[in-house]
């Protein structure tokens, strides 16, 4: 038998008020854009499941900061990390957040260069 759930989960605060400006906009529910998304992921995963192919696997892995640049690559067969990108997009999936230090540090060598 098929029908909703209540279920409890955090998400961050910005990405919550960021979320209802969309769903404002669009005139629809953040439930109804989290049900949309998480639907998406389900059936594209399950459908790569089922035909025996791992790749959106390690895209999601990739995603989920599981797997580093480096290992997707190689796993996928892929050249160059403009291909990984490519197929993030063409997935929809996110890519993967840096840690904060990791981007503050880019920040800083990025500055330096400007002078």
């Amino acid at each position: 038998m098929s029908g909703n759930v209540n279920f409890t989960g955090s998400v961050d605060r910005d990405l919550l008020k960021r979320a209802k400006v969309i769903a404002a906009k669009s005139d629809t529910s953040v439930n109804a854009l989290f049900n949309a998304q998480l639907r998406y992921l389900v059936e594209t995963f399950e459908s790569a499941d089922a035909s025996h192919n791992a790749n959106y696997a390690t895209l999601l892995a990739f995603s989920l900061g599981r797997l580093d640049a480096d290992a997707a690559l190689r796993a996928l067969g892929l050249g160059s990390e403009e291909d990984l990108f490519l197929l993030m997009v063409q997935a929809h999936l996110p890519m993967p957040r840096l840690p904060e230090a990791e981007t503050a540090e880019m920040v800083k060598a990025l500055h330096e260069l400007g002078g």
